[in-house]
Order: structure tokens, then C-alpha cells, then sequence
């Protein structure tokens, strides 16, 4: 039990890997949720595979499960679920896209949190940190759902935090801008690198808010910008 132990959703995604990788790296035992995830993504010892998705609190509960049955606690939960649509205004956005980032962005951590804080809870203590998006509090034209989604999850987060504050359970959300993802770089041909955040930073960050070091932090909405500030 002395063992701590880090739920990460998203776990085999462009941000998902280095976070992954960073938490083992600093000897936490990690449950990786993504419904395509396999044991053999991650070589060691301390990964478990979770290939499940969020899309019902259902689902949540039976991976959160899995992990409690196993472990009998989690320390940390590492939400990084999401997804980005972009390109249309506000008043030309489809009802299916404005729904998917909010079933994505927002509904996924809604799921996920309802099925974690009340272990959290019995245990006295936990470490919650999700991936929010420089948009939310900066929005720009066309990612009006993307940035609406991300807003919310801001403002879940801060709530979350504020109804856990006596419970031994902090909540964060970072808000990193553009990240140099495979899927970035593919989507955005010709950008300038140099002005992107690095998935290793981002990580860095969630290990240290995880750690002893980061537990006088909680509610906090923080920016990762890197050059492009």
C-alpha cells in the first residue's frame, strides 16, 4: 500500500506516452486507460493496461474498479482525454461537433472524477490533474466548442477542488498551448516548432504535482505556454 498509484487516461497519446513514461520513470505504478491500449505499449513491470473508454459513468466506475481491486487505492488521476475541432465560427458549427468536444473535453473527466473522488475520499488523500487548453481561457476564432469545452473543464476542476479541500484531495488543471505532438505536426504542416510546448515539460509538471512537492497546490489553473507567449 505504500506503493503509489497514478490512473492516467489517454495514457498512449501524444501527451499520454511522456506522462506515462514520466510517472513509472518516478517509480508510480500506472493504470493506462485508452481503449486501445495494450501491456505491451509501456515495457514495464508497473503498467497495467485498462483498454476501456469514458464515455458513460459506467465505464468509468469498471475502470476505476479494476484499479481498486488490484491496488486497493488511487493516489493520483491523470486526466488527459480530449480531442480538438476547429475551423468553423460559432454560427456555423454543427450540433455534432459542439457535442463531441463536449463529450470529449468535458463529459469524459465528468465520468471519470464521479468514479474516483469517493476512493479518494475513503483514503484521505489524492492528487487530481487534468488537461485543460490554453483556449480556454484565451479563445480565438473558429474554436468556439473546442474552447467552450475546455472552459468548462476548468471551472469542473476548480469545483472539484473547492468540495475536496477538507478531504486530503487536491485538483489542478494545466493549460498548456500548442503541444509538439505527432498529431500537431501532421495537422499543422509548416508551423513553427519552436513556439510549441514540449510533452516532456507537461509531464514534468504532472510527476511534480503529484509528488509531495506539489501538495500545497490545489484549484489552480496553470499556464504552460512555453515560446509562444
Amino acid at each position: 500500500m505504500t506503493q503509489k498509484i497514478a490512473l492516467v487516461t489517454g495514457a498512449n497519446g501524444g501527451l499520454g506516452t511522456y506522462v506515462t513514461k514520466a510517472l513509472l520513470d518516478a517509480s508510480f505504478t500506472v493504470a493506462g486507460l485508452s481503449p486501445s491500449i495494450k501491456a505491451s505499449d509501456f515495457d514495464h513491470p508497473n503498467f497495467i493496461a485498462l483498454p476501456m473508454g469514458l464515455n458513460s459513468l459506467d465505464e468509468a466506475k469498471k475502470a476505476v474498479g479494476e484499479v481498486i481491486s488490484r491496488h486497493g487505492k488511487i493516489d493520483v488521476l491523470a486526466h488527459l482525454v480530449g480531442g480538438f475541432a476547429g475551423g468553423s465560427s460559432v454560427a456555423d458549427t454543427d450540433d455534432s461537433t459542439f457535442q463531441r468536444m463536449f463529450d470529449l473535453n468535458l463529459n469524459s473527466a465528468f465520468h471519470i472524477l464521479r468514479a474516483v473522488i469517493p476512493h479518494m475520499r475513503e483514503t484521505g488523500s489524492g492528487r487530481i490533474i487534468a488537461i485543460g487548453s490554453r483556449a480556454a481561457e484565451d479563445p480565438g476564432p473558429k474554436v468556439g466548442a473546442y474552447s467552450a469545452s475546455k472552459a468548462a473543464l476548468v471551472s469542473l476542476i476548480k469545483t472539484v477542488a473547492l468540495e475536496n479541500k477538507s478531504a486530503g484531495i487536491t485538483a489542478n488543471v494545466i493549460l498548456p498551448g500548442t503541444m509538439d505532438t505527432p498529431g500537431n505536426r501532421k495537422d499543422m504542416p509548416g508551423a513553427d516548432l519552436s513556439q510549441w510546448v514540449q510533452p516532456a515539460s507537461v509531464a514534468s509538471l504532472i510527476v511534480w504535482l503529484a509528488s509531495d512537492a506539489g501538495k500545497d497546490v490545489t484549484g489552480a489553473a496553470i499556464p504552460v505556454y512555453g515560446r509562444g507567449l
